[in-house]
C-alpha cells in the first residue's frame, strides 16, 4: 500500500514537472529524468524509461567493477567476484519479489524502479570503493 502512494507521489510529481529530489542520489542520468518528464505518469512510458536507464546503469557498474578489478590482488579479486555473484543473485531476487501478479500495473513499475535503483547504488558504490584506492 505504502509503495503504492509512493510511485502515485512520484508520478504526481513528474507529471507537474518537479523532479523528485532523490533521483539524483545515485548518479541517474538527466536522460533519464527528462524521459520521465515527458512519460506523462503514463506505465508503459516510464517502464521505457527505466529500462533505458538500467541499461546505461549497467554500463556505469560494469565499467566500475573492471576499473576495480584490474588494480586488484588475486585473492582481492575473488572475494569482489563472490561480492558481486552474490548481489546479483539478490538484486534479481530482491526486484523479482517487486512484481507482484496481483499488483496491477503499479508493480512493473515498482521491479523496474527496483532493477534500476540498485544498479544506480551498486554502481554508486563500487565508484567509491575506487575512489578509495
Amino acid at each position: 500500500m505504502m509503495q503504492s502512494f509512493k510511485y502515485v507521489v512520484i508520478a504526481a510529481m513528474i507529471t507537474a514537472g518537479i523532479q523528485p529530489v532523490f533521483a539524483d542520489d545515485n548518479g541517474l542520468s538527466q536522460t533519464f529524468l527528462a524521459c520521465m518528464d515527458q512519460s506523462g505518469g503514463v506505465t508503459v512510458s516510464m517502464i521505457e524509461c527505466m529500462n533505458a536507464e538500467a541499461e546505461r546503469q549497467d554500463v556505469r557498474l560494469n565499467n566500475a567493477y573492471k576499473d576495480i578489478m584490474s588494480g586488484l590482488s588475486p585473492e582481492r579479486k575473488k572475494q569482489l567476484q563472490e561480492a558481486q555473484r552474490l548481489w546479483l543473485k539478490y538484486r534479481t531476487a530482491n526486484c523479482d519479489f517487486y512484481y507482484d501478479p496481483d499488483g496491477g500495473t503499479i508493480a512493473g513499475v515498482s521491479a523496474n524502479d527496483c532493477f534500476m535503483s540498485a544498479t544506480a547504488a551498486r554502481a554508486k558504490e563500487l565508484e567509491s570503493i575506487k575512489q578509495q584506492d
